[in-house]
């Protein structure tokens, strides 16, 4: 047993007097897709849905063992880290200052506010969670609070890789392959940091924010030039110092960057099947499945479902991604005769299983053609081919915009 495996086992015995383990479940429906022993490490259903408070809880565990004096806790956090925290201030009876992203979702500040109570304050700073980050920083070294980094701090990943000592546990064997998410890398270098070389990984980002995978390829740490927020729990312009430095002995063929639209389909999938709610980062390690399903046949995986805290006030945008990726929902602009009986040649075109998701229509006197913005959803995607191919056979003009990012975000 190394040193680290045993401070991990510590960690998670402590934490036990202010929280249960979280569960292991095999899932049935996953086992037999892929034909594999597919484990869920639901870190969705700790206190605060997320494994964050493990590395909360850990890290100032040991600052107060070490300083009584310290009253003042300081986070950046684009939400699971700051309810991880905020339930950590109140626990222990220290003020805790949360900046949060303007950005974040009110679900999980509602839930940030509830879960530290007068204990905790909280800012709302920035766009990104880096300008909250540096506004954070600035703020601790001005009041002389400790600051509690979400993932750049030894005392931190060493709470986060407490998940392996509980899979170790609960499995009773080491998994053949632990598949899970990677934001700033607290958790991904806590967990391969207590297995090493006994099983394998697969690394998960979101392709908008895929800061593991860059700072392989560079050799070192760098600084994303754009981060897509959507999956919010995991986009991060920059991994971590100290999470790099135990995770650079990978290579860039152990990340998978998840489309964000695909990942959507996985989301729906999951509360479709299973009734289990994930926000996106939560769902990284699920969807990883299909890119390695021929790696994991007759393996024994489990999966971190690292956090459920989702707003569904972004249900709506979840499901109109998801039906997108999954090719059953299209936009077009359409070119259509100004002339009587043009939208109903138009209509007579549409198939048993299409659907009119949207339709806006612009007439302009002074020309013979107006412009439709139209969106269609149906129940097969192959069905567009032959849509696609009735409305060349009946001359209308058309041009389809649903991977044209721009022209999406702008009109859809």
């Amino acid at each position: 047993m190394t040193d680290f495996q045993t401070l991990a086992r510590l960690a998670a015995s402590e934490m036990r007097a202010v929280f249960n383990e979280t569960p292991l479940q095999r899932n049935a429906h996953l086992s037999n897709l892929y034909g594999a022993e597919i484990y869920l490490k639901r870190e969705d259903l700790s206190p605060v849905r997320s494994y964050k408070l493990r590395g909360a809880f850990n890290a100032m565990r040991k600052v107060l063992e070490g300083d009584e004096s310290i009253k003042n806790f300081v986070c950046a956090s684009a939400g699971n880290h700051a309810q991880g925290v905020a339930y950590m201030c109140h626990h222990f009876g220290v003020k805790g200052t949360i900046f949060m992203p303007v950005t974040t979702p009110q679900q999980k500040i509602g839930k940030t506010e509830s879960f530290g109570g007068d204990n905790v304050t909280i800012r709302l700073v920035g766009d990104y969670f880096d300008d909250t980050l540096n506004a954070a920083q600035a703020y601790c070294h001005g009041v002389g609070g400790y600051f509690l980094s979400p993932f750049d701090d030894e005392d931190v990943i060493e709470g986060q890789a407490s998940v392996a000592a509980e899979v170790e546990q609960q499995l009773g064997e080491t998994p053949d392959r632990i598949i899970m998410p990677v934001g700033g890398g607290g958790l991904a270098s806590g967990v391969t940091s207590y297995f090493g070389d006994a099983c394998a990984f697969t690394l998960v980002e979101p392709e908008g924010g895929a800061c593991l995978k860059a700072a392989l390829e560079a050799g070192k740490p760098v600084r994303l030039e754009h981060v897509d927020n959507f999956a919010d729990g995991a986009a991060v312009a920059q991994i971590g110092d100290k999470t790099f430095a135990r995770l650079q002995r990978f290579t860039p063929s152990h990340v998978l960057a998840i489309n964000e639209d695909r990942l959507c389909v996985t989301m729906m999938e999951f509360l479709n099947v299973e009734g289990i709610v994930l926000e996106p980062a939560g769902a990284l390690a699920l969807d990883a499945l299909k890119d390695v399903a021929e790696d994991i046949r007759g393996k024994t995986v489990v999966c971190v479902t690292s956090g459920g805290n989702f707003d569904f006030v972004r249900f709506a945008e979840v499901k109109e991604r998801a039906s997108r990726s999954s090719g059953l929902k299209k936009y077009f602009i359409l070119r259509m005769p100004q002339r009587p009986g043009a939208l109903k040649e138009f209509l007579q075109i549409l198939g048993p299983e299409d659907d009119i998701a949207r339709f806006e229509y612009l007439k302009k006197s002074a020309r013979n053609f107006g412009s439709v913005l139209i969106g269609v959803e149906t129940k097969h995607a192959e069905s567009f081919e032959r849509l696609q191919n009735d409305l060349k056979q009946a001359g209308f003009d058309f041009h389809d915009i649903t991977d044209d990012e721009l022209l999406s975000e702008f009109l859809v």
